[in-house]
């Protein structure tokens, strides 16, 4: 008869509390700058405060999902644009291309892979690494 031995690896990090956004989202000063606040397997939720328009660009490996904590977001398409208010929730599919514009400031939760470019395949100016955690 053989004999298996398992072992179960235990989470490096465990959630001690519930992240609570907007708590999480007041502490975020910059704009187009997004922070970690939570993984799962090989995701990353991440928030940001935005205001104006960000540049076109697309990510054509992943989906990104965004949902507007406060404010109103405005997900601009090539073939048009979708309009977001607190509590709603739009993925954009991977190789689309689009812009977020938000005409007045704007609380986002975005939820997409560990180490996403935020400005995806345009890279500049506005682009961050989104690996850093509040």
């Amino acid at each position: 008869m053989r004999s298996w031995a398992f072992s179960v690896e235990v989470a490096e990090t465990v959630m001690p509390d519930p992240v609570d956004l907007k708590d999480k989202l007041a502490q975020v000063t910059s704009l187009w700058d997004p922070k970690v606040i939570a993984a799962l397997n090989d995701y990353h939720f991440k928030i940001a405060r935005i205001e104006g328009a960000f540049v076109w660009h697309s990510h054509p490996d992943t989906d990104e999902a965004f949902m507007v904590i406060d404010g109103k977001l405005r997900i601009e398409l090539r073939d048009g644009a979708v309009e977001l208010v607190p509590g709603q929730l739009y993925v954009v599919p991977r190789g689309v291309e689009h812009r977020p514009v938000a005409e007045e400031p704007c609380g986002i939760l975005m939820v997409e892979p560990a180490g996403t470019v935020n400005t995806g395949d345009a890279g500049g100016e506005r682009t961050r690494s989104g690996d850093e955690w509040i």
